[in-house]
């Protein structure tokens, strides 16, 4: 379906008028034309166009009093002066009037589309970033975290959950890979439990028994029968957490499972069968498990129906803080602590830290700091974290090696092991302060990137493309970054 945008001409001369409209022809646009400033007011009520081609010597009026009527603030719009003036004052006075662009007359199809198609993808972007800035979400069921990374989770939550196809689900450990399992069982609306097996926990002689239960006297110690995991999530989620540890037997008997939703317990000639949504994670890379012969191919491909990739967090970027105002008040108030805030040096310091452990070693470090210090302010130097070797600056999209490290303080590179060797330690500290007297004249790189692509799009009149081709990336990653700034932008105000 192409999507038609609504542009008025206003222009007095209707052989112009009619040149205009031929120019953009009448695939991609409605056009309705006005020939005095009476009649455009009228039309621009009526009419609502997205984009007019305004003309400033009219019969009745100079068309700027049309920038200053109540029309444009009811029905906005993009709007395109012409002159045939071709006066630098009177654009910039029409720019300042509310006008969008200007087109000195005469002019051929080209510019005319040029200009006109600017002005569209300028639009969409706006309207995209607003409509994702209304999505926005601060949480999602159990989940914390604003980030587009997160967000992406969310969306793919909420597709995968009513229907039955497996979620096979990866990220670093700590990424919280069960409470994605848990929120695609609470939005798909299945009475039964959510269950859980770690696959990694349980001994292989016991994961049979764990996930299909066992008879009574089925082997040494089973003095009794057990229901296991398969059978107690009947109408409901089971979930098989580092399933990549499974034992290649059990993998086999898992397939079957899969296939028919029916199972034997161990040491028992009865079949039974189960309505069971599975949902499986694991921290490794399944695919290399498949080739090293550790994971079967069959059993593979009918467990990865939907990937989830969970982003380590290091890439969340502010949602580090959101986590970690939540641990400092569930922990202040678990240990009758009085905690109320962060220091900006704290704040500096946890998202200068790389958390390999991402989301569980930040619930530990903070409460680490919370249970051997009080006040209400947390300082940075209560954070042990703040002393790792792992520690690194970072920015949202921009990950460094281990193997070099930022002051979270200055922002200048260490060779982590120099600056941990003793007889460096004077030479680090003078270091860090001659940093700091300095810090005013470094610009983080975040902000150069994005100084470098917003002046890419202004010389490129707006157009993202254009722009994108001009700095060799692909359009799609300018959108995002954008997208990215406008969403920060709108929590900072909010926050204020």
């Amino acid at each position: 379906m192409v999507i038609r945008y609504k542009v008025l001409i206003v222009e007095d001369s209707e052989s112009l008028a009619a040149i205009f409209s031929s120019y953009l022809g009448d695939e991609r646009y409605d056009i309705r034309i006005s020939t005095t400033l009476d009649q455009a007011r009228r039309d621009w009520v009526e009419f609502a166009p997205e984009i007019v081609l305004l003309d400033l010597q009219l019969p009745d009026g100079n068309g700027l009093e049309l920038l200053s009527g109540p029309e444009l603030n009811k029905q906005p719009a993009d709007i395109i002066v012409m002159t045939a003036f071709g006066s630098n004052d009177i654009a910039a006075r029409a720019i300042r009037t509310g006008a969008t662009d200007y087109l000195s007359k005469p002019f051929d199809a080209d510019r005319l589309n040029t200009t006109v198609t600017n002005l569209i993808q300028r639009r969409d972007l706006s309207n995209q970033v607003a409509s994702y800035a209304q999505l926005n979400r601060q949480s999602y069921c159990d989940f914390i975290g604003a980030s587009m990374p997160m967000q992406s989770v969310y969306r793919i939550i909420e597709s995968v959950a009513p229907s039955k196809a497996t979620a096979f689900i990866v990220g670093e450990s700590g990424t919280g890979k069960e409470l994605t399992a848990s929120a695609i069982h609470q939005m798909s609306g299945r009475k039964g439990p959510f269950h859980v097996i770690n696959c990694g926990a349980i001994a292989h002689d016991l994961m049979e028994s764990a996930i299909f239960g066992h008879v009574k006297g089925a082997f040494t110690g089973a003095i009794n029968s057990r229901e296991g995991a398969a059978g107690a999530a009947d109408n409901g989620t089971l979930f098989l957490d580092e399933l990549c540890e499974m034992d290649l037997a059990l993998q086999k008997k898992m397939l079957r499972f899969l296939q028919t939703g029916e199972f034997q317990k161990v040491g028992s000639n009865v079949t039974e069968r189960v309505d069971v949504r599975f949902i499986c994670a694991t921290n490794r890379n399944p695919q290399e498990e498949v080739r090293a012969g550790r994971f079967r191919e069959d059993l593979y491909y009918r467990l990865h129906v939907v990937p989830i990739e969970l982003p380590p967090l290091r890439q969340r970027g502010q949602d580090i803080l959101l986590l970690a105002n939540r641990f400092l008040q569930m922990c202040s108030l678990s240990e009758n602590k009085h905690f109320e805030a962060f220091s900006t040096a704290a704040e500096d310091a946890l998202l200068a830290y790389r958390w390999p452990g991402n989301v569980r070693e930040l619930q530990n470090a903070i409460q680490h700091a919370v249970v051997l210090n009080n006040g209400k302010v947390l300082e940075a130097a209560m954070l042990s974290m703040t002393n790792s070797q792992n520690c690194a600056v970072h920015r949202p999209g921009f990950d460094h090696p281990p193997s070099t490290r930022f002051s979270t303080h200055s922002g200048r590179v260490d060779q982590a092991v120099q600056a941990d060797k003793p007889g460096h330690a004077d030479q680090a500290a003078q270091a860090d302060r001659v940093a700091q007297d300095n810090q005013g004249e470094i610009e983080p790189l975040w902000l150069v990137e994005r100084r470098a692509i917003e002046s890419a799009i202004d010389q490129c009149a707006g157009n993202v493309h254009k722009a994108a081709d001009c700095l060799k990336v692909a359009p799609s990653t300018l959108y995002r970054k954008l997208q990215t700034w406008s969403v920060s932008a709108n929590q900072s105000r909010g926050a204020a």
